[in-house]
């Protein structure tokens, strides 16, 4: 099939990034053109043939606690009671729940940037600042900056926003720097949001390693956000799960927690559900597709975009690209047609940067990455 096909075929599913910029490429949000699982389909069509639509019921809930609890295990050797995974619609309703009811009132939230470009948003909507961390550099791969992860703790900070893979760089953190981390965070008495929806999506030669499972200090330090959503692209389907590592949490949630709850849909917990529980050899398949995309578009950037540097994510479907071209995103999308995350969007460390999406065909990655070029000669 031609690119241009593949690009009617996908325009035709009327997701929003293919919709949103109708004459441009989409990869600028993180939406995978790669399908989800047949068991994930099943589950929903079975779902949609009793007429489950109405509130998520105790019994599915629960179903999915047991199953997001033995994918957790058998992926990641965490054991977690199902007790403590309870539902949520997103991990940003997971994100205003630690700032609102978790994090010291009226504290600065500490981020490290570039970041998921919400995460900028929420605290601030919320009444609280962002402290702006900018990554450091080892070698090539982004890393934390433990000093300034000191400073924004002293200058007030008390909840630390940890993406784990990251969003946008693409890092899959080793345990030795989470637990640096960690010893900055205990000595400042803070509390970490552990964003892990990335998760199921590592490539070989890395290994997700969840921030509450390395030991009492991380896991009483931790609130952990995750879901079937980005891997099995599910995220319309609103359904996440949060982990509660620490006792005192759970207690508190038992008392606060069920206004959040309530916005977990009752297709996606199914969904969610299927994708643990049956959808993981599927998972396996996808992610041999992505680390050849990953590899494909460093082949790309070499050859269209030289003065371009670009790590192939060690996690996540998502590229960073370093242009050195403040503005890119724009430009990109008035000059190439190609619709990217500008990264300026991501924090004042983004500049000159962009992020792309690119669980997408290989014909049409190439296209992109080909316009992008021209673009930019």
């Amino acid at each position: 099939m031609d690119t241009d096909a593949l690009v009617t075929g996908l325009r035709r599913r009327g997701s929003l990034k293919w919709t949103r910029h109708p004459d441009a490429l989409g990869a600028f949000v993180a939406e995978s053109d790669l399908g989800t699982a047949p068991a994930v389909v099943q589950a929903l069509q079975d779902a949609v043939a009793r007429g489950l639509f109405g509130y998520l019921p105790d019994w599915l809930a629960d179903d999915m606690a047991r199953a997001t609890a033995g994918f957790l295990r058998d992926r990641h050797g965490w054991e977690v009671p199902p007790q403590r995974v309870r539902p949520l619609p997103d991990v940003l309703a997971a994100l205003s729940a630690a700032i609102t009811y978790l994090s010291r009132p009226g504290s600065p939230v500490v981020l490290p940037t570039p970041a998921y470009m919400p995460f900028l948003e929420v605290p601030p909507a919320l009444g609280r600042e962002v402290l702006e961390v900018p990554m450091a550099r080892d070698g090539g791969r982004y890393v934390y900056d433990l000093d300034a992860l000191d400073a924004a703790f002293r200058a007030g900070g008390h909840l630390l926003v940890l993406c784990n893979p990251h969003n946008p760089v693409g890092r899959v953190l080793e345990p030795a720097e989470m637990r640096a981390v960690a010893a900055v965070v205990d000595r400042h008495g803070g509390r970490v949001f552990s964003d892990e929806v990335h998760a199921p999506l590592v490539f070989p030669g890395h290994r997700h390693v969840p921030y509450a499972s390395l030991d009492d200090t991380t896991a009483a330090q931790a609130i952990t956000a995750t879901s079937a959503s980005k891997a099995w692209d599910l995220a319309g389907l609103k359904c996440a799960q949060l982990v509660l590592s620490n006792d005192a949490d759970a207690r508190l949630w038992a008392e606060v927690g069920y206004p959040v709850e309530h916005g977990c849909s009752t297709p996606g917990a199914v969904a969610n559900t299927a994708a643990y529980r049956d959808g993981v050899p599927w998972l396996d398949d996808t992610i041999a597709v992505l680390d050849g995309n990953r590899r494909l578009l460093a082949d790309l950037v070499a050859e269209h975009l030289p003065a371009a540097r670009y790590r192939p994510p060690e996690g996540t479907y998502l590229a960073w690209l370093e242009l050195g071209v403040p503005g890119a995103g724009d430009l990109l999308l008035e000059r190439a047609g190609v619709a990217v995350v500008d990264g300026a969007r991501c924090g004042a460390a983004g500049r000159g940067s962009v992020r792309m999406d690119l669980a997408t065909p290989a014909p049409v990655l190439t296209a992109i990455v080909e316009r992008m070029g021209a673009a930019l000669r």
